[in-house]
């Protein structure tokens, strides 16, 4: 979202990289909106597109009108995707396994929830500044829906916003600093929201005004009293039936007992982990949130230090390795990771084969992120996938039927979900629509009517051109795919592409007299150091998963480019080979022609020097 005018790391990103070539990497060009392709293209060339309102008047249009072909046409020499359904023959994909968890909260919490509810449909609330007035009603109401901890750490953080209200006498306009407390991505969510409403700053509150909020505080008041007197929730104590649920399935795909649960909170983050210490998971929970400045994780960073200080490990980076600290606890010695929407990207956890939604985001692809984490390439075992449903919420019920049944999130095979979801233009819109259903509807009737409207609207938006439209703009750039796979039909533990196979080869040919190898493992231990560089000795490792090896053995690594300088100017006589074309496990249709033939095979190193040096292998 660089194109953002509040985006100022974007810009700052931007800046500095303007005269570097660049690669980005990304599993979502498009995520909510066309205008992400436009920001993603821009930090490669600002020429493409040109400026964003010239953007928007030809590829947004509000008819769908767009010429799709031309959007192609600009972004292909700087775009290249392949799709997951391209490679689905090379590569194994595993299904998702949904269990879905009912729960009937208890009088208290019904209670609780009507009358924040109904405070959240006025229409003047102070506590909320107008201009957000949207995004925080439906934080709010996430927040409600996570746990009772949730709703009252907030409810008190809006009281106090109140009262310096009525000590100041000025209205601050700005984002509530109260929320940031609990909701990390809220700066995040806001930019996707993109508020054009009003102006921040402050404007003087009138007598009236301070009156008014003085008796909004006392009804705050109440409301988080009443939350704070909830200590037992309804959902919450479901939590430890959905994860026995879970581990049995996982028992019979015969996965590891580990399960990541997300929750849209911290306090309830908090609420969940002092709920699991209590049981027979006690001292096997690890947290992860956007801070881990908590002891444990305190605890868990410096013992990694300790651990692999001096290795390629180690990244110089604290959050990076915190990161990198946390996943390997779990991967070792936790079963249960209670994580918030900072785990929902960035991280892998194939490892991991359960993930439990504690709350549902309201944007389908947010929970296709988290999903994502267990449910990627390299998962060995199906997933399974468990949400909680709230028997007593008809607007739930409705918003999970549609994620469920019409997004096909929580079942099929890994990526069943692409082709609907691609056909949605914002995932940042529907969550709007079910934030305003929420927000106008009074009764189940017409919160029945609306969603069924919504409903309606999407089926229709599915089976338009949306979708071809998606494939036309973004599919087949690179008509070698097969070519491009790092990975052959195989069912080997670690799987190299081809140039780390070719590395692997040449590393044994130059330094079988100074390591011992490990051919099942693509490991080898380097024991004498080689007379052509300076390399340290230990255990080197092609494989990304091997977490014991001290060095990450890869095509830059100095040892690797030592050796293949070495190979290079080595001497390469003639030799002998004799091809089997017919014994082999695949075919390869441009060796047909040479069925039978014999004769003299050349390899020749050209280097081509311009604006840039490249070297082609040519046979």
């Amino acid at each position: 979202n660089v194109y953002l005018p509040s985006n100022i790391i974007g810009k700052a990103i931007k800046r500095a990289t303007a005269g570097a070539r660049k690669v980005l990497l990304t599993a979502t060009p498009l995520q909510n909106s066309l205008l992400e392709l436009y920001g993603l293209v821009s930090l490669i060339d600002d020429h493409v597109f040109g400026d964003r309102i010239s953007f928007r008047s030809q590829f947004t249009r509000t008819n769908g009108e767009i010429d799709f072909q031309e959007l192609r046409d600009r972004i292909a020499p700087v775009c290249h995707r392949t799709l997951r359904r391209q490679v689905q023959e090379y590569i194994r994909y595993t299904s998702r396994n949904p269990i879905t968890i009912r729960f009937e909260p208890t009088e208290e919490e019904i209670r609780l929830y009507d009358l924040v509810n109904r405070y959240l449909q006025r229409e003047l609330l102070y506590a909320l500044p107008k201009g957000q007035r949207h995004l925080l009603t439906m934080i709010m109401r996430k927040l409600l829906a996570s746990s009772s901890y949730a709703i009252a750490g907030t409810l008190h953080g809006l009281i106090t916003r109140l009262e310096r209200l009525v000590a100041t006498q000025m209205e601050n306009r700005e984002l509530v600093e109260e929320l940031e407390d609990d909701v990390e991505n809220i700066d995040e969510l806001a930019e996707e929201w993109e508020f054009d409403e009003e102006p921040e700053g402050e404007t003087i509150l009138s007598t009236e005004d301070i009156e008014k909020i003085k008796l909004e505080i006392e009804e705050l008041k109440t409301y988080r009293d009443l939350a704070e007197s909830i200590e037992q929730n309804a959902k919450g104590d479901k939590l430890l039936i959905a994860l026995q649920e879970g581990f049995a399935r996982l028992g019979k795909l015969n996965a590891p007992q580990k399960a990541i649960v997300f929750t849209e909170s911290r306090r309830t983050q908090a609420y969940l982990y002092k709920l699991l210490q209590k049981t027979e998971f006690e001292g096997r929970i690890v947290l992860f949130n956007g801070d881990n400045n908590d002891d444990q994780s305190k605890t868990i960073y410096q013992a990694w230090s300790e651990k692999h200080e001096g290795t390629d490990k180690v990244s110089g980076s604290r959050s990076a390795d915190m990161r990198a600290a946390l996943v390997e606890h779990f991967r070792h010695d936790a079963q249960i990771m209670t994580a918030t929407e900072a785990a929902a990207e960035g991280i892998n956890l194939q490892f991991c084969a359960m993930v439990v939604n504690y709350d549902l985001p309201w944007n389908p692809q947010r929970i296709e992120q988290r999903i994502g984490r267990s449910h990627r390439y390299g998962q060995q075992h199906d997933v399974v996938v468990v949400n909680f449903l709230n028997t007593r919420n008809a607007a739930d019920q409705r918003v999970f039927q549609l994620l469920d049944e019409k997004f096909q999130l929580f079942s099929g095979v890994f990526g069943a979900s692409d082709e609907v979801l691609g056909t949605i233009e914002s995932g940042v819109d529907f969550e709007k629509k079910i934030a305003e259903i929420y927000q106008n509807c009074r009764t189940t009737e017409e919160i029945n009517r609306s969603f069924d409207a919504l409903q309606k609207e999407l089926e229709e938006q599915i089976k338009k051109r949306m979708k071809s439209a998606r494939e036309t703009l973004l599919e087949n750039f690179d008509a070698e795919v097969i070519d491009k796979l790092k990975v052959r039909l195989s069912d080997t533990r670690t799987n190299l592409g081809k140039y780390e196979y070719w590395l692997w080869q040449i590393t044994y040919y130059a330094l079988h007299s100074f390591a011992s190898f490990d051919a099942a493992a693509f490991s080898f231990t380097l024991f004498n150091t080689p007379p052509f560089v300076p390399a340290p000795l230990g255990q080197y490792s092609l494989d990304k998963k091997n977490t014991t090896a001290a060095h990450r053995y890869r095509l830059g690594h100095p040892l690797a480019q030592a050796i293949i300088e070495q190979v290079k100017a080595g001497d390469t006589p003639p030799v002998a080979i004799t091809f089997n074309l017919s014994g082999h496990n695949t075919a390869i249709s441009s060796l047909e022609p040479f069925r039978g033939v014999s004769g003299w095979l050349r390899l020749t190193n050209l280097t081509v020097t311009s604006f840039d040096t490249t070297d082609h292998l040519i046979f």
